[in-house]
């Protein structure tokens, strides 16, 4: 069975990704930084699906702590997923975080900007430099375009902050739509070596970090900010995930998938 490393996999959209992943039958290694116990909680339920699964081949999963800011942390989770589960088949960049306070542009710090952006940017941008290295090295010592005969995949979930500003969060929008071109750039690079990258780009999706803006949302969404008016959920990204890794999109390499309920539509 395929091998998936899920960034920021503990809770909030990564915990939706995880179990959609574990429900197609994928390993899944569970990335996190701080949250320990929601690693944990999302490995328990991951192991409540397992007890649900006929198919003979029922698929794993195990916690693995790392700073993805961190070029030390990096490669030790790599050297820490392999060693476990063998070759990584596919790769989820979801771990990102929201700046610490929201200040207006003009007031922005410099700390705060560098925060997000290591965490949010370069994190994911180079561990797939990392991964996509072993893949193609493999694929070298094996002659050919990927060690077992499948393509891999890559994914960048990124925000509808890629191209929509919130002045109050600068720094979030820039680490987005710096990822969303992170994207593009994989996928032009890797797709003639079958490696695929997609950037899912998610609206407002109910999670933890949303919670303290349920309200101002709930009318927003309800006035038509969305035309499908709801919260989006983890299991609406995961289920994008889960095709994607499935081989369901792979003639469509360098795609933004949209998954915000119309959100990104222009309209009058």
């Amino acid at each position: 069975m395929s091998v998936i490393l899920v960034t920021g996999g503990s809770r909030g959209i990564g915990r939706g990704i995880v179990l959609e992943l574990v429900r197609g039958g994928h390993n899944v290694a569970i990335h996190y930084n701080a949250n320990k116990a929601a690693a944990e909680e999302t490995a328990r339920e991951c192991t409540a699906l397992h007890k649900t699964n006929t198919n003979a081949n029922v698929p794993l999963t195990a916690i693995f702590k790392a700073n993805i800011a961190s070029p030390e942390d990096r490669q030790r989770l790599v050297s820490e997923v392999t060693g476990t589960f063998g070759e990584i088949s596919g790769l989820v960049n979801n771990a990102g975080i929201a700046p610490r306070r929201r200040d207006d542009i003009i007031d922005a710090k410099e700390e705060i900007f560098d925060e997000v952006l290591k965490v949010n940017l370069y994190g994911p941008y180079f561990l797939t430099q990392l991964i996509a290295r072993s893949w193609l090295k493999q694929a070298k010592q094996n002659s050919e375009s990927t060690a077992n005969g499948e393509p891999h995949r890559i994914i960048f979930v990124t925000s509808v902050s890629a191209e929509q500003a919130s002045i109050d969060r600068g720094e979030y929008c820039i680490s987005k739509a710096g990822l969303a071109m992170a994207a593009q750039l994989y996928a032009a690079r890797l797709a003639g070596d079958g490696i695929y990258v997609y950037e899912i780009r998610p609206g407002i999706i109910a999670t933890d970090m949303t919670a303290g803006v349920k309200d101002k949302y709930d009318q927003l969404l309800s006035g038509g900010l969305a035309p499908q008016k709801r919260w989006g959920l983890p299991s609406d990204i995961g289920r994008i995930v889960k095709s994607i890794m499935n081989g369901d999109l792979d003639f469509s390499t360098g795609s933004v998938i949209h998954a915000d309920g119309g959100l990104h539509i222009a309209k009058l």
